[in-house]
């Protein structure tokens, strides 16, 4: 690789890097090409997107960035999970794709300028989504003013039971 290649790709890192709200780097031994292949399509499920960086390369890209954070992480074989949107359904799909690989492991991250370890990543992978959150927010929303509406129906349903009652006594 050229001086001008190594250029580009620094600055496709950084850039990268800027864009992400996480960034969870793993260590990879033992993995072939297919498998690869395979976890970067599941990833691709998320928007998200994995590389296999050059780590000096990476290093230079990182300097700037909530990034450098987690700088001596890179050392040995280095792959490199990114999000710009869900953090959390990346840790989901990575962890998934762990358990049947177990030559992929995580490393550290950074998720929304947060240090991360691999236990706290794990742990990320265990939380609802996003999407699952917004809907318990919404019922616990919701929840007081259903109840209002059937407190206030309430009488009137009584009422009209008893009229109901009183009407089939007289008949």
């Amino acid at each position: 690789m050229n001086r001008v290649e190594k250029t580009a790709v620094v600055g496709e890192l950084k850039t990268t890097f800027d864009q992400s709200t996480g960034v969870i780097l793993m260590s990879f031994d033992r993995i072939n090409v297919p498998d690869i292949t395979e976890l970067r399509d599941r990833i691709r499920e998320t928007d998200s997107g994995y590389k296999v960086v050059k780590n000096t390369l990476a290093l230079i890209a990182a300097e700037g960035t909530s990034v450098s954070a987690i700088a001596e992480h890179f050392k040995g074989s280095t792959g490199l999970a990114y999000t710009e949107t869900n953090p959390v359904a990346l840790a989901k799909k990575l962890k998934e794709f762990i358990k049947t690989h177990p030559g992929l492991q995580f490393k550290s991250g950074v998720v929304e300028g947060q240090v991360m370890s691999p236990e706290d990543i794990m742990n990320l992978a265990e939380m609802a989504s996003r999407e699952e959150l917004l809907s318990k927010v919404l019922f616990l929303l919701n929840a007081p003013l259903t109840q209002f509406a059937s407190a206030i129906q309430s009488p009137i349903r009584n009422l009209a039971v008893v009229l109901k009652q009183l009407a089939d006594k007289k008949q």
